[in-house]
């Protein structure tokens, strides 16, 4: 098994720590009910960011805004920004900290506590069990996100089961067999959707794409047609399943909650990855971290 699979796999559990932590003193530093907060991150933990401001500022707990961590708007005054880092040397995040240093409380959620990102930023929290080998990220953002809600109080034990079931659920053939994927959300699952799509670039080299369900009508959808697959996370906007289905493609909506329909997506890209012998763990032109040069 390639190491994405196995750390694929492992994701129940590693939800049922965060869960835990979530509770306790680890995470004092995480934001508080009505603080404005920025929450940053590059590639896959820019879109657990998203989800995450959306959850937090959908459930009324306060403003929150996602960037990514080289568009941060330096301008605008928060109380609180959060970043997630898996390796914890990522230039584009440190850089960002170490600019907000003394100006603004800092918290870096991340995988290792060993990096320099302990330097650049207030606090940690550190998630070292949800570590991976893997370039592919899939249990620590899953994982990141878990904690994250978990603080909202918006985690349940039902969220870990469906994980479970997500993982042992037979994918359709037909989705292996798709030619294209458009990915959609609606508030904090939006971000679950652009992830969704990075998964299948990264793991399978698949052509995807992803948007707000509601912007679906508004141009994408003429992408649809007999063996292209509409993947909604979440509750579908009134009339758009059918107005998919209406062009031949497949459309999918899962029972399950929106994260774990993400591990779902996972599942699909690493068994196309290996339809096509494509090594997950080392997928073209990318590495572990984004360190660049002079930075």
């Amino acid at each position: 098994m390639s190491y994405a699979e196995t750390e694929t796999a492992s994701q129940p559990a590693c939800w049922r720590r965060a869960a835990d932590l979530a509770g306790g003193p680890e995470a004092v530093a995480l934001p508080v009910a009505g603080e404005r907060v920025a929450v940053v991150g590059c590639g896959t933990s820019f879109y657990m960011a998203q989800a995450y401001a959306g959850l937090r500022e959908g459930s009324g707990q306060g403003e929150s805004d996602a960037f990514a961590a080289s568009e941060f708007p330096f301008g605008r005054g928060y109380d609180r920004v959060v970043a997630l880092t898996r390796s914890g040397t990522t230039t584009e995040v440190l850089e960002l900290l170490n600019r907000l240093r003394g100006t603004t409380r800092t918290v870096a959620v991340t995988a290792d506590p060993r990096t320099p990102v302990r330097a650049a930023a207030d606090a940690l929290v550190v998630l070292d069990f949800a570590d991976e080998r893997s370039v592919v990220q899939t249990r620590f953002a899953t994982t990141a996100l878990t904690l994250l809600r978990a603080h909202l109080g918006l985690h349940s034990d039902a969220v870990v089961a469906d994980a479970e079931a997500a993982l042992a659920e037979p994918l359709p053939d037909e989705l292996l067999r798709s030619t294209q994927f458009s990915f959609l959300g609606r508030g904090w699952t939006v971000g679950l959707a652009h992830e969704a799509a990075l998964k299948m670039k990264e793991a399978s080299l698949s052509w995807t794409e992803s948007y707000p369900a509601m912007e679906y009508r508004h141009g994408p959808i003429s992408i649809s047609t007999t063996g292209t697959t509409t993947w909604m996370f979440g509750e579908a906007p009134e009339g758009l399943p059918e107005q998919v289905r209406a062009t031949g493609a497949r459309w999918v909506n899962g029972s399950l909650d929106p994260l774990a329909d993400l591990v779902r997506v996972q599942r699909l890209a690493l068994a196309r990855a290996a339809a096509r012998g494509l090594d997950p763990d080392l997928p073209r032109h990318l590495s572990r971290s984004v360190v660049l040069d002079g930075a």
